[in-house]
C-alpha cells in the first residue's frame, strides 16, 4: 500500500487571505465563515489520487481544527493531527497511538513547563497560550523572533524545538515530530512506498522520512535542505503542482 503523507495548511489547501483564483472549493467553516479552501484543479487531482493511494494528512492543527474540514473527496479513514500526536481512525482519536505519543515526549516536560511559565509572563504575547492536547504549546506574538532566541536560550533544545510561522510560536517535543508520526505510522499500516508533501519547517522531518518528497520551488534553499527533495517549478499554485505531480507517479505505479 503507497501511502500520501500531505500537510493541509498551504500544502492542500489555502485560507482566505490567499489568492488563489475564483475557481475554488469551500472546505473550512469557522463560526459560519468560509475561510479555507481548496483550488478545483488540487479538488479534481486529489479525487484520482485517493482511488491509487492512501491519503493520510498530516497537520499540526488541533483534532477541533481538523474536524472543520471536509474535503469532499469523501471518507479518508486516517488523519494523523496535534504535530502526529494524535492518530484519528474514521474521525476518533486512537487512544494507544496518544499514549504512545505522551511516553515519547516524557523527557521533553520539564523543558515545556520552563517554557509555559516564560511565554505565560511575556506581555509580547497576543493570544492565549494553550498546551495542545498536552503535547506541544502554542501562542501567537508580537516579535515572534526574539520570543524564540530567548526560549532557545533557555531550553534544553536537546528535548524540543522551538518555531515560528510568521506570529505563531510553538514549544515542540522533539519526539513529536511528522517524521516521528511517519514512521510509526508505516509500521501500524505496514504502508510500503511513502509520498511525503509539505512547504514549511514542519514538514521537514516528514519529508526526510518519505521515499518521495515534494516541495515548493525554493524550499531546499530556505531551510538549507541536504537530501533528495522534488521541488516544484513554481509557476502554478503549489498544491495544483504537487497534486498534478503525484497523479503522474500514480500513472507509473510509483
Amino acid at each position: 500500500m503507497t501511502v500520501l503523507h500531505i500537510d493541509l495548511d498551504n500544502t492542500m489547501i489555502y485560507s482566505y487571505k490567499h489568492n488563489i483564483g475564483k475557481a475554488r472549493i469551500n472546505v473550512e467553516l469557522y463560526q459560519g465563515r468560509q475561510i479555507s479552501f481548496l483550488t478545483k484543479n488540487t479538488y479534481e487531482n486529489l479525487k484520482r489520487i485517493k482511488e491509487n493511494v492512501l491519503i493520510v494528512p498530516t497537520s499540526t492543527r488541533s483534532i477541533e481544527q481538523y474536524r472543520r474540514i471536509d474535503l469532499r473527496i469523501g471518507n479518508i479513514p486516517y488523519a494523523l493531527v496535534c504535530n502526529g500526536g494524535v492518530l484519528l481512525v474514521d474521525g476518533q482519536k486512537d487512544a494507544s497511538w496518544y499514549q504512545t505519543s505522551l511516553d515519547l515526549i516524557r523527557e521533553s516536560l520539564p523543558a515545556l513547563q520552563t517554557a509555559q511559565h516564560f511565554l505565560e509572563k511575556d506581555n509580547r504575547r497576543t493570544f492565549e497560550l494553550r498546551f495542545i492536547e498536552e503535547l506541544f504549546l502554542f501562542t501567537k506574538c508580537e516579535q515572534p523572533e526574539p520570543v524564540v532566541r530567548e526560549l532557545k536560550a533557555i531550553l534544553d533544545t536537546n528535548t524540543v524545538d522551538i518555531f515560528h510561522n510568521k506570529e505563531k510560536v510553538y514549544v515542540v517535543p522533539r519526539n513529536l515530530s511528522k517524521g516521528k508520526a511517519v514512521e510509526r505510522f508505516r509500521k501500524y499500516i505496514r504502508a510500503g512506498k511513502i509520498i511525503a508533501a509539505g512547504d514549511s519547517e514542519f514538514d521537514i522531518s516528514m519529508l526526510r522520512a518519505a521515499d518521495i518528497r515534494i516541495a515548493p520551488h525554493g524550499f531546499c534553499q530556505e531551510y538549507s535542505i541536504d537530501f533528495g527533495i522534488d521541488e516544484m517549478p513554481g509557476t502554478e499554485i503549489f498544491s495544483d503542482e504537487m497534486t498534478k505531480k503525484i497523479l503522474e507517479l500514480c500513472q507509473t505505479r510509483i
